[in-house]
């Protein structure tokens, strides 16, 4: 598929054939961008909370975690409405979920308490941002796994980077509602919460998945799901670090039955295989 150009004096070049329609390069869907673009706009909330906390606007800085935090639930919901997903898309999902769930609440937690414990400070919220990327690289790998059984899509192995995030900010909310005065007097208490959080995101216990909700509802539960939904916005504006703190407690609280929940169907799993 090339044409010759022959000159005088000069021996024949090779020329690419130019398609017949004009087009070299084939459209990508809208579909495909949405999706790409909300996780980028994620991206950007992320990295702007460090420069919130570098400025030391730790309240706004961590807004902008949260903002991602709901971007992030946002754009692997639309790509899969839409059918939008790609392997670019997933990867560009990790890269940002490290930034905006790794290394940011890192950077936050650290100027705002762990700075007064210097190097071990420093080493808890490492210990945090590595646990993040390990956490992800992990989550990828498993999607590769054609044996898991079906009803182990209800749940994650661990907490997920967007959950382990807002867990290892329950300090700062505490901190904004008046109760802790100064993260730096009780840095000594935060640096193994932090380091909990972190070694609970690679763990293999057992958390609720939202990812596999029903597309459809009954009817008549239609009301209380958007009045419920209206509920936990309206008090998030309104009362954004109580509503955070009852979350986060709430998400902890939730643990245990999920381990049960886990347990049950495994060993309904192993029965089955067994008769």
């Amino acid at each position: 598929g090339a044409e010759k150009l022959s000159v005088a004096g000069d021996p024949e070049i090779d020329l690419p054939k130019k398609p017949a329609n004009g087009r070299r390069f084939k459209q990508v869907p809208v579909r495909f961008l949405l999706p790409n673009l909300i996780t980028l706009l994620a991206l950007c909330s992320g990295i702007t909370s460090i420069r919130l906390g570098i400025e030391g606007r730790y309240e706004l800085a961590v807004g902008a975690v949260i903002i991602s935090i709901v971007l992030d639930a946002v754009d692997g919901r639309l790509a899969r409405f839409l059918k939008g997903t790609s392997r670019f898309g997933a990867e560009l999902d990790s890269l940002a979920d490290f930034v905006n769930f790794g290394v940011a609440p890192a950077i936050l937690i650290y100027l705002w308490s762990l700075n007064d414990m210097r190097t071990m400070g420093w080493v808890a919220v490492l210990i945090l941002a590595v646990c993040c990327a390990l956490r992800l690289a992990r989550f990828n790998v498993a999607l590769d796994d054609v044996d898991k059984p079906a009803w182990s899509a209800s749940f994650f192995s661990g907490a997920p980077a967007p959950a382990g995030a807002g867990l290892a900010m329950l300090p700062m909310y505490i901190g904004f509602l008046g109760i802790v005065d100064d993260g730096h007097t009780y840095s000594e208490f935060i640096a193994p919460y932090v380091v909990a959080v972190a070694l609970l995101m690679v763990s293999r216990v057992p958390t609720y998945s939202g990812k596999t909700m029903r597309p459809r509802v009954p009817r008549d539960l239609v009301l209380p799901i958007l009045g419920g939904g209206v509920l936990a916005i309206v008090c998030l504006i309104a009362f954004p670090w109580e509503t955070l703190t009852l979350m986060a407690f709430a998400y902890l609280a939730l643990i245990p039955f999920s381990m049960r929940a886990y347990r049950r169907y495994k060993a309904g799993d192993a029965q089955a295989k067994s008769t």
